[in-house]
């Protein structure tokens, strides 16, 4: 799944390079503005903390895998290529594990920078329609087909991570069969 890598990647790098920056907000709409103690931090410190964590989740699966895969030194954008070269010997289900965090963790990130419109490209797991949506408040993508229920008439839902799972499962069977 090389190409999933590089949208990962380069998701991961425009979060770097664009939304970081701190966010100037404008003046209250009465005129009056409160007096600050400190400036502002230069840099949106919320990115740079999730980023990390994304960095961190990265390399402590594939230190998991391979215990002599010392730290991560490299630049954000390129621990998927560090990653997927430290775990390369793995066994297929192993790897298909690897691909699916990759693969959320770019989902994630085109949330992030509000592009909610990448869940949309995805089938429902439960009804293989083409009507997710992104549902900010449950952090969760929602059937809109009004056919797709549970036994309580509540619309289906699937966390990220059941996404990917569902997406490199048939990507890897699509595979399999054309071979």
């Amino acid at each position: 799944m090389p190409g999933d890598d590089d949208t990962t990647g380069r998701r991961l790098r425009l979060l770097a390079a664009e939304f970081t920056q701190h966010q100037r907000r404008s003046p209250d709409p009465t005129g009056r503005t409160a007096t600050q103690a400190e400036p502002p931090a230069p840099i949106n410190l919320g990115t740079l903390d999730y980023m990390r964590a994304a960095v961190a989740e990265v390399e402590q699966h594939t230190r998991a895998a391979d215990p002599a895969a010392g730290p991560y030194r490299g630049s954000v954008d390129r621990v998927y290529e560090w990653a997927r070269e430290r775990t390369a010997d793995l066994d297929e289900e192993r790897q298909q594990a690897r691909e699916a965090l990759i693969y959320r963790q770019g989902l994630e990130h085109a949330i992030a920078m509000g592009d909610t419109a990448v869940i949309r490209k995805h089938p429902c797991p439960q009804c293989r329609c083409f009507g997710l949506y992104w549902r900010d408040e449950s952090g969760k993508a929602s059937c809109v087909n009004h056919y797709c229920v549970d036994d309580d008439g509540v619309s289906h839902s699937w966390t990220l991570q059941q996404l990917a799972h569902h997406y490199i499962a048939s990507k890897s069977a699509l595979s399999v069969r054309a071979t």
